[in-house]
């Protein structure tokens, strides 16, 4: 029963209290660009979340075998094997998600929330937690995309899955489906879900530079040994 509840607190945080999008602020980029439309926001929510439920199964289960050293270029190897799969996959069947999505989808290789997620939790973790906690991330970021989308769509194009609605339709109100109406939308979403993670007592998201990332650790440039003031000379300060 314990197990049980663990794997369920695993795998409900990345819904609201640690939603990759909203709550951590990661994967910004894909999340503005493929949420014009409902259609493109289901299918990179789901290609990504596919990547990540896969991937952090490997890369946990290989865990103890990866060194230290070669981790992150280990792990990038086993994010890029699946995304190559799922992307000809797409190509395959469904040619016309493949021409929205465009180049995010390759990009899914370098997307901050699943290399974070190997990063933080799968290479720490056993598989069955790894394969959980991939799911519920996957699950929250489709989640706000699938939210931000419609309110983009419905408002920007008066219509929703490539059904117009009446009224709508007629009149749409098209800056919801330029980036500025993109981060409008991404700023409300990211307000209600802070009020809501407020009321149970969990501090709201921020924006806090390279220390909110979960990649920080083993990030070089982050680490890398500030320079040091230069000092006046004698002469400029005399």
């Amino acid at each position: 029963m314990a197990e049980k509840k663990s794997l369920f607190k695993e795998f409900s945080k990345g819904i609201i209290i640690e939603n990759p999008v909203l709550r951590l602020v990661l994967g910004t980029c894909p999340t503005l660009a493929t949420t014009t439309s409902v259609q493109s926001a289901l299918g990179m929510g789901l290609a990504a979340s596919i990547v990540l439920v896969c991937s952090n199964i490997v890369i946990s289960a290989l865990r103890k075998v990866i060194p230290a050293k070669v981790r992150i270029p280990a792990y990038i190897v086993v994010i890029a094997s699946f995304v190559t799969i799922v992307q000809m996959l797409v190509k395959a069947f469904t040619p016309e998600l493949d021409e929205q999505l465009g180049v995010y989808l390759p990009l899914i290789v370098v997307n901050c929330i699943i290399l974070g997620r190997a990063e933080a939790f799968a290479g720490k973790n056993p598989v069955l937690a790894s394969a959980v906690d991939g799911l519920g991330m996957g699950v929250g970021f489709t989640t706000a995309l699938f939210l931000m989308s419609t309110v983009r769509e419905i408002l920007g194009a008066g219509s929703f899955y490539g059904i117009s609605i009446p009224v709508l339709s007629n009149n749409p109100m098209l800056i919801f489906i330029l980036p500025p109406g993109g981060f409008f939308v991404f700023g409300l979403l990211m307000a209600t879900v802070n009020k809501i993670a407020e009321s149970r007592g969990k501090p709201r998201a921020e924006l806090r530079g390279c220390e909110a990332c979960p990649m920080a650790a083993s990030c070089t440039l982050h680490n890398a040994p500030q320079p040091e003031p230069e000092q006046k000379s004698e002469e400029a300060t005399a």
